[in-house]
């Protein structure tokens, strides 16, 4: 595959963030590098382009950001691993629902390594163990480019998601790694784990 940078940019604001994604989508060409993002974001709810106002219930002081990813409403704050995938799918030959194959498949791997078994689910995108959901998906394509991404709750104020109906579902339990592990998890260290399983799956692509 063509170069892959990764980019470790810990907690970062949402809006310049996307605004950045957005340019550097816009602008880019045949020959530039793909970038994968990791970070977190302060905390701030994000309505996907198909989103339904009714499934915020009481976003109360957070901010509601409208986003031109798929799916419905998510929260993103400190502790959330998030990952913003720029690829370009044409180069990589790889198609969305490959993609979304491939970013969930990376997350079953990593909670493997911490000893979580994971599975994704048919009828609606993201990453759960059990009936709980840990991991949400939302992705834009444009001119072949992907861009949005994945975010995993690691360790993280999880009062939030009761504000919302998360991913447009009522009464769907979120849960996060430090939860299962019954202890305090080091973000930085799943995010170096994901890099590299990210990176290997990507390879293969």
């Amino acid at each position: 595959m063509a170069e892959l940078i990764v980019r470790h940019l810990g907690l970062v604001d949402y809006q310049p963030t996307l605004e950045a994604m957005r340019q550097l989508t816009a602008e880019r060409n045949a020959d530039t590098p793909d970038q994968i993002w990791l970070l977190q974001h302060p905390p701030v709810f994000t309505q996907g382009q198909a989103g339904k106002a009714e499934h915020v219930l009481a976003a109360g002081d957070i901010p509601v950001i409208q986003v031109e990813r798929g799916g419905q409403v998510t929260y993103h704050g400190p502790g959330q691993l998030v990952a913003y995938l720029m690829l370009d799918l044409r180069r990589l030959d790889l198609g969305v629902r490959e993609l979304v194959t491939l970013m969930e498949q990376s997350l079953v791997e990593l909670l493997a390594g911490y000893g979580i078994e994971a599975a994704p689910r048919a009828d609606a995108p993201g990453v759960y163990v059990g009936a709980a959901k840990i991991a949400s998906l939302g992705l834009r394509v444009r001119r072949g480019c992907s861009f949005h991404g994945l975010a995993l709750n690691v360790d993280m104020d999880m009062e939030p998601f009761s504000r919302i109906n998360p991913c447009g579902y009522s009464g769907l339990r979120m849960v996060q790694l430090s939860e299962l592990l019954e202890q305090p998890v080091d973000i930085s260290e799943v995010a170096r784990r994901l890099e590299k399983i990210l990176r290997q799956r990507l390879t293969r692509a």
